[in-house]
């Protein structure tokens, strides 16, 4: 079981050797991975970092995800923008 305390979205990008992620549920919360194993694992103890950093700061906490998911897909691409 993979024990996250927030939502996380894994995407892969047009270079076959990293991963970004990010949880939607933890403004600010980010990183990057070679693998989707490396993503999770540092997207774990991240997330502990951050909300420590966050407390440090007096900053709120969001509240854990109870029922926290994990996606994984491709970088969303921004479309050209026509020009007229």
């Amino acid at each position: 079981m993979i024990e996250l305390k927030y939502s996380l979205v894994i995407e892969a990008t047009e270079d076959p050797t990293f991963f970004g992620f990010y949880s939607p549920d933890l403004e600010g919360f980010t990183g990057v991975g070679h693998s989707i194993e490396d993503c999770l694992y540092k997207a774990k103890w991240g997330i502990e970092e951050h909300i420590a950093f966050l407390k440090g700061r007096g900053m709120p906490i969001p509240k854990a995800n109870p029922n926290p998911t994990i996606v994984i897909r491709n970088e969303k691409r921004l479309e050209a923008v026509a020009k007229t």
